[in-house]
């Protein structure tokens, strides 16, 4: 396997923190998503690399043994014995695999260490012996993604479909679904090695904010301006939900500020048919501008009546 400075890929340091790896991964993926760049092979190619170095470095666990194993941090630990494992067996000049130590049949020491993870080797035939073709069974590696959806489309239950490995790859989004919520396909990710099973993929969503929403939980919160009239005297103001709009009354002498709670109008609840959130909306009273003088005069008698 060849080495691909994962840090590199991301285009941030060795010493970037978790938020800056995040922060590149996501510009990145922006950038080379096949969405925006349809039927570009190297904007494909580049969006591949780029969830597999955020893959190994968005993991505290899998950027410790990248750091230590680079290329092998998959299986460092395996590396790390076959290492001594053959060291010893050099210095002892014992027969590992049907040769003598310090006799590889022609390999060098890479080739070596491909044989033992699952490389198919020029000579000598590591990999072919019955204790060494068991442990080269290895999973595939694990493929990281990112899938963004608005506010409107997270709160219906839809199907997606989108290509990973060559393959097409449906999905049902359950409504409800936060952002940075992260869901895994089994079998999804990177083919096994020589017969190990398939790595798997890890979506996360991503759900920028929505113009007219705010989001907190399963609860929706939007602001609706009404006019002075109708704040001071009452009436009614149509009022947009996720599921269409409705008319409120507005009660006389409203004040601007004020909060009214639509039970069961906001955002549905994951994984829970038929349960929603509430919808809190604020109302803003608005002033009126470009008073006529018989509007001012009005006014100014209201104001002698209130004195």
């Amino acid at each position: 396997m060849a080495y691909i400075d994962y840090y590199n890929t991301l285009g941030v340091d060795k010493k970037a923190t978790a938020d800056e790896i995040k922060k590149a991964y996501r510009k990145l993926a922006r950038k080379y998503h096949p969405d925006v760049n349809p039927g570009d092979k190297e904007a494909e190619k580049k969006f591949k690399e780029i969830n597999e170095a955020n893959e190994v470095l968005s993991n505290a666990e899998n950027r410790e043994k990248y750091d230590k194993y680079g290329e092998h941090w998959k299986h460092g630990e395996e590396y790390e014995k076959a290492q001594q494992q053959q060291q010893r067996q050099y210095q002892q000049g014992g027969n590992f695999g049907g040769f003598s130590g310090g006799d590889y049949g022609g390999e060098d020491f890479s080739d070596f260490f491909q044989s033992m993870f699952g490389g198919s080797g020029a000579g000598g035939g590591f990999g072919r012996s019955s204790r060494g073709s068991a442990s080269n069974k290895f999973k595939g590696q694990d493929v990281s993604a990112e899938l963004n959806l608005s506010l409107r489309e997270a709160s219906k239950t839809h199907q997606q479909t989108f290509e990973i490995n060559g393959k097409k790859v449906r999905i049902t989004i359950p409504a409800g679904i936060a952002d940075g919520q992260k869901i895994k396909l089994k079998g999804h990710g990177n083919p096994g090695h020589n017969g190990g099973p398939n790595g798997d993929l890890y979506i996360t969503f991503t759900i920028p904010e929505d113009p007219h929403f705010k989001r907190n939980g399963n609860n929706l919160y939007t602001d609706v301006e009404i006019d002075l009239y109708t704040a001071m005297l009452g009436g009614e103001v149509t009022v947009n939900t996720l599921e269409g709009s409705v008319n409120l009354k507005v009660k006389p002498e409203t004040q601007s500020g004020t909060k009214v709670r639509l039970k069961g109008k906001g955002f549905p609840v994951y994984k829970r048919e038929g349960e929603f959130g509430d919808l809190f909306v604020t109302y803003t009273v608005k002033l009126p501008t470009q008073l006529s003088e018989k509007e001012k005069e009005l006014f100014g008698e209201l104001k002698k009546l209130k004195q």
